[in-house]
């Protein structure tokens, strides 16, 4: 559908499951090389079913899968050094690793509070600080996707630290989209909001849960992971190219206060 991303190089961060996998698939639809991270023996094999399906092993020409903490700085730099051994390049860097659990703020434990933020904040800024650099030290434009929620604007209690960190990728993304413009460098957010995943699939497995939240959504259905993936090609291609420091929500309505869509308040 994108001609121009056709043998681009990109990196994708916990691309072994859901939104993830779904958007490595459907660059790899565009042909597109690409770096598909995972992050333990848990998810390795759905990794490399991936870059199989495909036509490789883990080391072809198209795909290749690395296991990687992306909320270490040597994680981060060893994505980039598999895109530039494998491909000899990058253009397309994706922040998608995340998790999320359950607490009450006041009985929310410390550790828990700094593994989420260390995943879904610190590893956004380690991989965009990677692609960042490449981008400034080879002076050639880039793109870089950060996977945030409708979160970044909507509270959710008893979800603090997962609210808090997406919160922090919607502002790092826009001041570093700020920052590097004048290079040609854009930057822009992905704020999914209720989408069919494996982390969500014990969820809306329950008819009841189900129906609580398509009452939620304007347009009264869950999202798909395929959505996401379209809305990712469409953030990477040049069809995109004057739009940087966005948050592009693909949540079927949710963040505009459903609540009030009768006029009632």
């Amino acid at each position: 559908m994108y001609p121009d991303l056709n043998g681009k190089t990109a990196v994708v961060t916990g691309a072994s499951v859901g939104l993830g996998n779904g958007i490595a698939r459907r660059f790899l639809q565009e042909g597109m090389n690409v770096v598909v991270n995972y992050h333990s023996d848990e998810h390795r094999d759905q990794a490399f079913e991936l870059v199989e399906s495909f036509g490789g092993d883990g080391g072809a020409a198209r795909a290749v899968a690395v296991q990687a903490d992306i909320s270490l700085e040597a994680g981060a730099e060893k994505l980039l050094a598999a895109a530039l051994e494998q491909f000899g390049g990058l253009d397309v860097w994706v922040n998608n690793a995340g998790i999320e659990s359950r607490h009450p703020t006041h009985e929310l434990p410390l550790d828990v509070w700094e593994k989420t933020l260390a995943v879904n904040l610190t590893g956004v800024f380690l991989g965009s600080k990677a692609a960042l650099g490449h981008f400034v030290e080879r002076d050639r434009p880039g793109c870089i996707i950060n996977l945030s929620s409708v979160h970044e604007r909507i509270p959710w209690p008893t979800f603090a630290h997962y609210a808090a960190s997406k919160g922090g990728v919607k502002l790092f993304s826009e001041t570093i989209a700020l920052e590097y413009a004048h290079l040609g460098i854009r930057v822009n957010c992905i704020a999914p909001g209720a989408i069919e995943t494996p982390i969500n699939a014990e969820k809306f497995a329950d008819p009841d849960a189900r129906a609580q939240t398509e009452r939620m959504i304007p347009l009264g259905r869950i999202g798909t992971v395929e959505q996401v993936a379209a809305a990712a090609a469409w953030l990477a291609s040049g069809e995109s190219g004057y739009v940087t420091g966005t948050s592009l929500f693909v949540d079927g309505g949710m963040a505009l206060y459903p609540s009030f869509e009768r006029g009632d308040g």
